[in-house]
């Protein structure tokens, strides 16, 4: 299911909108992260970053194939190795993974989709206890160049409720300048 207000903008421009590196250190993606699940690869701008990052396999997910087909080449063209993609409607039939499998699930600029909590719920079956869900997101308290209509956004006290009620115990959030903020979301031990 494509989520609302997901549409992909120019390849370029869109990497312009982050400081990958900046929100990965922020949201303490490093070497201490084993295996990852990512929902909505794109074009791999967090993708492969993380990946170079981690101890693990990086499991990314995506709805379209043209995405994965594009994260592939360049996975490829980098030399990189431990990313297993996979065409996947993780929206509505989960990420596929075992439970308690992975260190860590990346939610980036997804949480405005109909029922996040569904999604939230998903990510805490298969991380493992002690294991974060991480989640970034467009702010709602500024302008922004790109991103979803302001009343669909959520902020970091929806998404720490939504948290809580699926069992994950949310940290302050993070403010990523310039138009993001991020929250981590740890399940207990």
């Amino acid at each position: 299911m494509k989520v609302r207000d997901s549409g992909m903008p120019e390849q370029t421009y869109w990497e312009s909108l982050f400081d990958v590196e900046g929100m990965l250190d922020e949201m303490c993606v490093d070497p201490q992260t084993g295996d990852v699940a990512e929902l909505g690869c794109g074009y791999g701008t967090f993708t492969l970053p993380t990946a170079l990052r981690i101890n693990g396999t990086l499991h990314a997910f995506d709805i379209e194939a043209e995405m994965i087909a594009l994260t592939r080449a360049r996975a490829a063209n980098a030399g990189v190795g431990n990313i297993r993609l996979e065409l996947r409607d993780v929206v509505a039939d989960g990420f596929g993974l075992p439970a308690a499998s992975v260190d860590a699930v990346l939610l980036f600029n997804i949480l405005h989709l109909e029922n996040p909590l569904n999604l939230l719920r998903q990510a805490a079956l298969i991380v493992r206890p002690g294991g974060r869900v991480v989640a970034i997101h467009w702010r709602s308290d500024v302008a922004t160049p790109r991103g979803p209509a302001l009343p669909v956004r959520p902020r970091p006290e929806q998404i720490a409720e939504w948290a809580s009620a699926v069992g994950l115990a949310p940290a302050p959030a993070r403010l990523l300048p310039p138009w993001h903020f991020g929250i981590a979301l740890t399940k207990a031990a």
